[in-house]
């Protein structure tokens, strides 16, 4: 574990158990039992899992609640080890490092009526808005719920009780892509309703086509990026430089420019660690860089880089650090 981000608040594990098949929940408290700080619907924390990175994880809980906070983590075996790191790292009794909650996806109070769409984990910062919708009790809503199977459906039992009926679809397509649920009768006429997707990034592209016609700011998305730190098969091992003149580091493939500055004791300003909010913006000197950020403009990637995504077509790379 990193020593201690006097940013980062330090809770403890008050229950880790299968939330599904492959799905870990886990609810935080303060050790001393003092209230947590208030988050809205759709927020989430940054929290540092026991290999010392840090991941975004969705809060799920009611934002009433100012006791606990609940996350549901997903075990990615083909990820960069976060989830796995925490997944099997983390027990009942521990204490863990968390930011305070931030929210890049934020629900619209103003909105008459809200259609969800969440597909396997993406439920998790969905379900937040539909307590908080319910608790509110003036808007209507509909939440599509598409997962694989009802094994590895998170939170099914609780979205399938008989007072969410007609407010909830809930769907399996047991990995036949000719099972897919058609979304496009719910979206083929735009209404006032706002949309709010969260899932693997197939669902939220499509999402994405078949609202084209809608208000643009009636459509909202979040993945924190997740298909941008995900290695990839043409990755290859390159050097950063540290200044022109500077400490020489190799980056492997699998491991980002952060991890190996963080890791040699370097470090660089960070919030969500996957190319998608720009706090960890790197200038650089020399040297091709592969952005993989969904920040910077192409004016800006002529001089600067994100070191939790980006990677190097040339050999080198030399920071400004």
């Amino acid at each position: 574990m990193a020593e201690d981000d006097p940013a980062l608040l330090r809770l403890r594990v008050a229950r880790a158990e299968p939330a599904a098949d492959g799905i870990q929940l886990l609810e935080l408290r303060h050790p001393d039992g003092s209230d947590l700080p208030a988050f809205t619907p759709g927020a989430h924390l940054s929290v540092r899992v026991p290999s010392g990175a840090m991941r975004n994880y969705s809060l799920c809980g009611d934002p009433r609640e100012r006791d606990r906070y609940l996350l549901a983590v997903k075990r990615e075996e083909g990820g960069r080890g976060g989830s796995v790191s925490l997944v099997e790292g983390v027990r009942a009794g521990d204490e863990i490092e968390v930011s305070e909650p931030r929210n890049l996806f934020e629900l619209d109070g103003r909105a008459p009526e809200y259609i969800f769409v969440a597909g396997g984990i993406g439920i998790t910062p969905i379900l937040s808005m539909i307590r908080h919708v319910r608790a509110e009790g003036t808007k209507r809503f509909h939440l599509y719920y598409l997962t694989r199977s009802a094994g590895v459906t998170a939170f099914r039992e609780e979205l399938s009780a008989p007072d969410l009926a007609g407010h909830v679809t809930i769907h399996h397509d047991d990995g036949d892509p000719d099972n897919a649920f058609d979304l496009w009768p719910v979206f083929e006429e735009p209404t006032k309703a706002h949309i709010y997707c969260c899932g693997p990034r197939p669902l939220m592209d499509a999402v994405r086509d078949m609202t084209g016609h809608w208000p643009e700011k009636a459509v909202h998305f979040e993945d924190f990026g997740s298909d941008l730190v995900r290695p990839r098969a043409d990755d290859t091992p390159f050097r950063i430089r540290l200044g022109r003149d500077g400490e020489e580091l190799e980056v492997p493939v699998g491991v980002t420019i952060m991890e190996v500055l963080r890791g040699h004791g370097r470090r660089v300003p960070s919030s969500c660690e996957s190319g998608t909010c720009g706090t960890c913006r790197t200038g650089y000197l020399e040297g091709k860089v592969d952005h993989r950020d969904m920040v910077l403009s192409p004016a800006e990637r002529k001089k600067s880089l994100m070191v939790c995504v980006s990677r190097a077509k040339s050999d080198l790379l030399v920071l400004d650090l």
